[in-house]
């Protein structure tokens, strides 16, 4: 290869393999997540068609996602218990969604399956307007369907829903499996 065209740049075979710089800048994002939800409704006739058109989106990208950050942030490790899994999701998960870790990470009072990440201002839904007919469209349904994905290829079904409370809310509901194996963990 000729030197006069790689001059102070490595080529690719000598780069490390350790983790590149994955800033995306924020309009390409905004550009395209609008056109996704304009995509998704197109071919949708209300709002929770589109919301679960989107979730289904935000699981494809939630397995592909899986494998990349277990082996990045946990050396091919993967979690065992309820808690860590989502203490996971809250900080390595959103940290390469999203720049920063989710605000909040709660447990149910009244229900040990049910867990809820709080996000105030999710970076999702910042750029999508949302006519006064579809109010109730939440369009972090497609970070909803990436946690679901990234939790049920971990061996933790559950179903994931997003909703306006304190933010953006996504409500976590753990099969009843998962908290028997976890709780069966605990007495060891």
């Amino acid at each position: 290869m000729d030197t006069r065209f790689t001059r102070g740049k490595s080529t690719i075979l000598e780069r490390p393999l350790s983790r590149p710089k994955t800033e995306v800048s924020l309009s390409a994002f905004a550009l395209l997540f609008s056109e996704m939800v304009q995509y998704c409704q197109s071919r949708v006739y209300s709002v929770t068609e589109l919301q679960t058109r989107l979730a289904e989106m935000g699981q494809g990208v939630g397995a592909s996602m899986l494998d990349v950050l277990v082996l990045r942030e946990k050396n091919g490790k993967r979690e065992t218990k309820v808690l860590n899994m989502l203490l996971f999701i809250k900080v390595n998960v959103w940290k390469s969604l999203f720049g920063k870790e989710a605000d909040k990470l709660e447990q149910a009072n009244d229900d040990d399956k049910t867990y809820y990440i709080i996000e105030k201002d999710p970076l999702i839904n910042a750029y999508i307007s949302v006519p006064k007919e579809n109010s109730s469209l939440n369009c972090a349904a497609f970070t909803a369907g990436i946690v679901e994905a990234i939790l049920t290829h971990s061996g933790f079904p559950a179903k994931v829903t997003a909703h306006w409370h304190k933010g953006t809310t996504l409500m976590i509901k753990f099969n009843e499996s998962v908290i028997a194996r976890d709780k069966a963990l605990d007495g060891r």
